[in-house]
Order: C-alpha cells, then sequence, then structure tokens
C-alpha cells in the first residue's frame, strides 16, 4: 500500500508517516500542494492521498478539487484539526475517501487509512454523510469486524460491546453487505487481508 502524505508541519507530517510506516505502509511525505501535484503525476498510481486542508496552496476545498482532478481513480482524504462539520460534509460530498482529524489515536488513524485505501471510503462519527453506492464502516461496524477476526459467537461480541444479539447479527448483515463478504467469516479474512485488524 502506498500512501502520499502532504502537510506544512514537519513534526505532524512526520509522525504520521511513523505511525503509517510502523503498520506496514509505504509512505511519501511531502510540504505543501504543489509538490504533491506534481509527485502524484510522477509517482503514481497512490492508495491514497492525504492532503492537509489549511496547508499552504490549499485555499481550502479548492485544493481538494484540485488533488481529486490529478489523482485521478486514486482516493484522497483531507487531514484537519480544525475543519467544521459542514466543511466535511462539503469535502464528501466532492468525493473525499474521508476528512481525518488530526486527534485521532494511532490505531484508528492507521485504520481509517487501510479503508480508505482498500474500500475508498471513511466517515468518523457525527461527520459527513457518505454518497450514495459508497460503504464506509461506522466505528461500532469497526469493532463487531475486530471481534469477528478474534473469531467471536455473537453471545460474546454482544457482552463484549455491551449490545444485544439480534444488533450483532444486524451488523453482520450490513458488514457483509458493504465488504461484498458472504458470511461474518469471510469477512473477516477481507479484514485481515486488508490489513484492518
Amino acid at each position: 500500500m502506498r500512501v502520499l502524505i502532504a502537510d506544512d508541519h514537519d513534526l505532524l507530517r512526520d509522525t504520521l508517516a511513523l505511525f503509517l510506516q510502523a503498520a506496514g505502509i509505504c509512505v511519501q511525505t511531502v510540504p505543501d500542494l504543489a509538490v504533491a501535484l506534481d509527485r502524484i503525476a510522477a509517482n503514481g498510481p497512490w492508495d491514497l492521498v492525504l492532503p492537509d486542508l489549511a496547508m499552504p496552496g490549499m485555499n481550502g476545498l479548492e485544493g481538494l478539487r484540485r488533488a481529486l482532478q490529478a489523482a485521478a481513480d486514486c482516493p484522497v482524504a483531507l487531514i484537519s484539526g480544525t475543519a467544521r462539520p459542514e466543511t466535511a460534509e462539503q469535502a464528501m460530498a466532492m468525493g473525499a475517501a474521508g476528512v481525518l482529524e488530526k486527534t485521532l489515536s494511532a490505531a484508528d488513524l492507521t485504520r481509517a487509512v487501510r479503508l480508505m485505501a482498500e474500500v475508498g471510503r471513511w466517515a468518523a462519527a457525527g461527520t459527513a454523510t457518505p454518497a450514495p453506492g459508497q460503504r464506509p464502516l461506522t466505528p461500532r461496524e469497526m469493532q463487531v469486524l475486530e471481534q469477528f477476526c478474534l473469531g467471536r459467537s455473537n453471545r460474546e461480541i454482544a457482552g463484549a460491546l455491551d449490545i444485544s444479539e439480534p444488533t450483532v447479527k444486524l451488523h453482520a448483515r450490513t458488514l457483509c453487505r458493504k465488504l461484498g463478504a458472504a458470511n461474518r467469516t469471510q469477512a473477516a479474512m477481507i479484514a485481515r487481508e486488508t490489513g484492518l485488524f
């Protein structure tokens, strides 16, 4: 998996790269949008492009539009420390794969990056509504999927997550549909193959 991170803050850029590299993801970093657009053209295709919403050259969502256009079929997601909900909604409506808040934990960041690269969409709870035809996994669905990967029964999952067994079954059906899996075992295999867990 190849990810391009564009951020003007050296510390943040390097820290994000270290987190993702520790998870086995190949990362390149650049300091602004202009260099990112050049790198997209010269070194593509990428599995995911992550520009910072507030870095030089972005001009708000205009920079996202340019990145989406340059990246063609590659998912592009924004990194932001200050994006308002309406900005996140607009970004998702434009075709962004997601909006990653800089407050995410390393584990959540890695999961979100893998999901966007493999599935093409990720939405944090309370942020953008996915566009029709997209397949984001909610945080709760990610928790259930992780339990599937651990081989736990519906009863065990219900107890671990403090939800009812029928709710677990509902999540299982939704997960299978979103991941294109025939059953929960196949959903767990997909999650492992894509490195989600």
